[in-house]
């Protein structure tokens, strides 16, 4: 898999900070398996210092495919992780401009669509298979992760 460094990583900057030896969150992308977490630690180089310590945790899906939604596709042999990719905030919110309210987005690259290596069990995922019915074969489609593809 590949790691991209060479990126400014802006929106994993600083926290409140209220109790020692806490871990927080930076990032939990479900659709790339990577969770991203921070936390404070003494300094080696000097004991009475604190320094903000980040790590990326990343779990590589076995028999992951091309195409999650394909079981037939070929097995994905290559991971890319951008950090600027997993921490981009496309959730719209809502700024004060001039006394009016605006919806805006935090991130530019919201339109482009997300490559999952696994599911992420918020999104419906959808196949179509042939089917036989009476002799006649129809193509169905079939709900992949069929709790987030209908309501309770």
């Amino acid at each position: 898999f590949l790691l991209d460094s060479g990126i400014a990583y802006p929106v994993l900057a600083g926290y409140p900070r209220n109790s020692e030896d806490e871990e927080y969150v930076l990032v939990n992308n479900k659709c790339q398996c990577v969770t991203v977490t921070s936390k404070f630690v003494p300094s080696k180089e000097n004991p009475g210092e604190e320094i903000l310590e980040r790590n990326i945790r990343i779990l590589v899906p076995l028999k992951a495919r091309e195409n999650i939604s394909d079981p037939l596709s070929p097995l994905r042999t290559t991971f890319v992780y951008r950090m600027t990719e997993l921490c981009k905030k496309c959730d719209p919110v809502e700024i004060e401009l001039g006394g009016e309210i605006y919806q805006a987005q935090q991130s530019t690259s919201c339109d482009e669509p997300e490559t999952c290596y696994t599911y992420n069990r918020d999104k419906c995922y959808t196949t179509t298979f042939p089917f036989r019915y009476h002799g006649e074969i129809r193509n169905v489609q079939a709900a992949l992760t069929p709790a987030s593809c209908y309501a309770d």
